[in-house]
């Protein structure tokens, strides 16, 4: 079962990418920018996931995919890494996987040239990891 924070990292991985969240009853299109503020989801990320919420997620789908969110926050739906392109994708926990990774209709990606989305980083537990290793 794919967690909320697992749904809401794969969101924010994609959001990097460009990939918007089309919002239920015809509200748009939900694309935060920046996707984090320092070690935290940024106040834009959280108020598109408000958005999304408002509905529960119903009807609100990352563009490029079938799943909505509220499918996706179901027991049916895990969040793993695509084979292609190491980005989270989702996958039915029973069954086989009908659809392509969200990547499929990116032009430019998979690209090794440019660094891949990533989650928030935490700077004082980076920090002091640096700070251990520079101390042995």
């Amino acid at each position: 079962m794919a967690s909320q924070e697992q749904v809401r990292n794969f969101l924010a991985h994609w959001f990097q990418l460009g990939k918007p969240v089309v919002v239920a009853e015809s509200r748009g299109e939900c694309l935060p920018s920046p996707v984090f503020q320092g070690e935290k989801y940024s106040s834009s990320f959280e108020n598109c996931w408000r958005k999304i919420m408002v509905t529960r997620g119903r009807d609100c789908y990352l563009s490029g995919t079938n799943q909505s969110i509220a499918e996706l926050l179901l027991p049916a739906w895990d969040v793993t890494d695509c084979a292609r392109c190491d980005m989270p994708i989702v996958l039915p926990t029973a069954g086989m996987m009908t659809d392509l990774c969200p990547c499929n209709d990116l032009d430019t990606w998979p690209n090794t040239d440019v660094p891949t989305p990533r989650p928030a980083v935490d700077s004082r537990d980076r920090l002091g990891s640096l700070q251990q290793r520079l101390g042995q």
